[in-house]
């Protein structure tokens, strides 16, 4: 009987300790929400220059942070070839398939994409809800593409060498889209319906051909998109598409910001039935001039039905195909800019305005 009473009052004391604890606050605190890191083009997951410094450098301020960079292959080696020559929408499908497996990320994760890796975890976002990201930090990302490759640094400049002369040549032929990773950001402004019918994988997630309803729900979940511009970027072309800039379409001389763009203020109907002159189901711009897409010789019967056509659409109105307006206004976006060159930050800079996000 002694002994019961014992266990009994040392239990008794443990509960009253316990409570004691949760009525002054002297809980442990909740664990941080680990971090997914994606590369650029060139790095790999574990470089102690880049990606290996980062994870440092966060871990160094977040102590307990569990901190995944994501390696696109067995090895290094393949890691870095994976980023030039591996097809985007397959390392997007992958990576859905290694976060939903980290039984660390269920409750949920931040991002952080360096370079090209800010669009793909973009792709991540919109496309693998689950487990959910909190926060994207996109750093030097080109959200609405390139239109040029103006230099490459380090080891892989022979590789990018290679790589203009191809997109130059052909960006939008099938075999180039479906095997070289930088052609499936490549946005050509002058030629736009060339890039929203060929590119596999930004006039996707950048909502070019249609409207995925869950695209625009899954990237408006997030707590906040931030985005990292680097002033001074000779990498980048242009250098507005990490704040979701791009040029003007048809021409690749004036570039507009987002608020600017046909993405955040265009209104659009999607046609569902095909015509002789539209074969395609595809978006139309509210403003656009059909007749303009006729034959020359067209028939005056010809250009009344196909008027009747156009304006009498069974459709849908798009507006923010992608929710960025509307997450603009509730401040969920971030556009953040720095002196420097591309994905050159010190790190006070990287203490000072991103870390805040991880914490």
């Amino acid at each position: 009987m002694a002994s019961s009473s014992c266990l009994w009052l040392l239990a008794l004391a443990f509960l009253l300790g316990s409570c004691a604890s949760l009525a002054l606050g002297h809980l442990d605190p909740p664990a941080p929400l680990p971090l997914v890191i994606w590369h650029g083009m060139g790095d790999s997951c574990c470089n102690p220059l880049s990606m290996g410094a980062i994870k440092k450098m966060v871990e160094k301020k977040i102590p307990g942070i569990h901190v995944l960079s994501l390696e696109i292959g067995k090895t290094l080696r393949e890691d870095v070839e994976n980023s030039f020559f591996l097809n985007v929408n397959s390392q997007v499908t992958t990576v859905c398939q290694i976060l939903a497996k980290d039984p660390k990320l269920q409750q949920g994760y931040n991002a952080m994409g360096f370079s090209q890796g800010g669009q793909f975890l973009r792709a991540v976002a919109q496309r693998c809800p689950s487990p959910p990201m909190v926060n994207l930090i996109s750093v030097g990302g080109q959200h609405q593409g390139v239109f040029g490759l103006p230099r490459c640094p380090g080891e892989s400049s022979h590789i990018c060498d290679f790589i203009r002369k191809t997109l130059n040549a052909g960006a939008y032929n099938k075999a180039i889209q479906e095997r070289l990773v930088q052609a499936e950001y490549w946005h050509d402004p002058i030629r736009e319906d060339i890039y929203r019918n060929h590119s596999i994988f930004l006039a996707d997630i950048n909502q070019e051909r249609g409207v995925n309803e869950s695209y625009k729900k899954n990237l408006m979940a997030l707590k906040k998109f931030v985005m990292v511009k680097f002033l001074n970027d000779t990498i980048v072309d242009p250098v507005d598409s990490e704040w979701f800039g791009f040029y003007r379409s048809g021409q690749a001389k004036e570039t507009i910001p987002l608020q600017e763009s046909t993405l955040y203020t265009q209104k659009t109907v999607m046609d569902h039935r095909p015509s002789p002159w539209c074969p395609e189901r595809r978006p139309i711009s509210l403003d656009t001039q059909w007749t303009k897409t006729l034959p020359p010789k067209a028939s005056s019967k010809e250009r009344n039905s196909h008027q009747k056509h156009v304006f009498n659409i069974q459709g849908k109105k798009w507006e923010d195909r992608l929710g960025l307006k509307a997450m603009d206004k509730a401040g969920q976006l971030v556009f953040l800019a720095l002196e420097g060159d591309h994905l050159q930050l010190s790190e006070e800079w990287f203490y000072a305005h991103i870390i805040p996000f991880l914490e």
